[in-house]
């Protein structure tokens, strides 16, 4: 019991840390999964990875809270009326990604959760980012949600989808098609943090309605320690990263996804893991 709540404070110091940066921390779980092993049990370990997320993700909620609640107190009615109106471009944005979702998500577990899919996805997002700021950069951009365009919201919406595949990285495929939108960089960032809100809640009661009682006591214990250290974990790092990015660009990311990618195929090749 005690080596599984080791494993399990690694994995989510793992997911705390890798969530919103464009890394893929769904994909970093599988990676150290294969060394750790948490269980033998698939259906248990894809769902750990999974709703554990969700935990982090709840940490943008408690950070951004008079940002993203329109009625949280010392709020104006302009303020309020801009956070409506910010989440009815979020719940559009959030629906390709549903029905995707509901579509494909037994695929996605069975076919593409394994280390080979992830760095495939490593490599090539990080080739992506490397080349998005390696551009010449147009002044200014979107600096608000406010300013975007259902449109656009729908844009960023889509781009999401493409991180159903593992090691793609949710907050890298939303934060590149914003960008490619028209958003600058701090409010493709914080727009793909908020719409994660509800693609991970989705995700998590989709996953939760799929098991009902398949998983033991023990193993939803180990699931509730991971939501509750992934969202620790996570909380410390959003402040972090904001002001990161704020004067940095995403390339040091890049570079680290291509690197860790080419490991992990050398790995698998070299039968080190699976």
């Amino acid at each position: 019991m005690f080596a599984d709540i080791i494993k399990v404070f690694i994995l989510s110091l793992v997911e705390g840390l890798t969530e919103f940066i464009p890394v893929s921390s769904t994909g970093h779980m599988i990676i150290v999964d294969q060394f750790l092993q948490l269980s033998q049990n698939e259906e248990f370990a894809n769902a750990f990875k999974i709703i554990i997320q969700l935990g982090a993700i709840l940490s943008v909620v408690v950070y951004y809270w008079k940002r993203i609640f329109p009625f949280a107190k010392g709020l104006s009615k302009s303020q309020r009326a801009d956070i409506i109106q910010m989440w009815i471009k979020i719940v559009i944005a959030v629906l390709p990604a549903v029905v995707l979702g509901l579509l494909f998500d037994d695929i996605i577990d069975k076919v593409l959760f394994n280390s080979v899919v992830v760095a495939i996805m490593l490599v090539i997002y990080g080739v992506i980012l490397i080349w998005l700021e390696s551009r010449e950069k147009k002044e200014g951009g979107i600096a608000s949600i406010t300013q975007m365009s259902v449109k656009t919201a729908i844009g960023v919406g889509l781009f999401q989808c493409l991180a159903m595949i593992p090691g793609t990285s949710r907050s890298a495929a939303t934060i590149i098609g914003g960008v490619l939108l028209g958003l600058n960089r701090v409010l493709a960032t914080e727009f793909s943090f908020f719409l994660a809100i509800p693609t991970m809640l989705g995700a998590t009661l989709l996953k939760l309605v799929k098991l009902g009682t398949a998983l033991s006591g023990y193993e939803w214990f180990l699931i509730a320690l991971g939501f509750v250290l992934s969202f620790v974990f996570a909380y410390a790092v959003i402040k972090v990263f904001m002001n990161y990015i704020k004067k940095h660009d995403f390339k040091i990311f890049g570079y680290y996804r291509i690197v860790l990618g080419i490991v992990v195929l050398l790995l698998y090749f070299m039968g080190a893991i699976k």
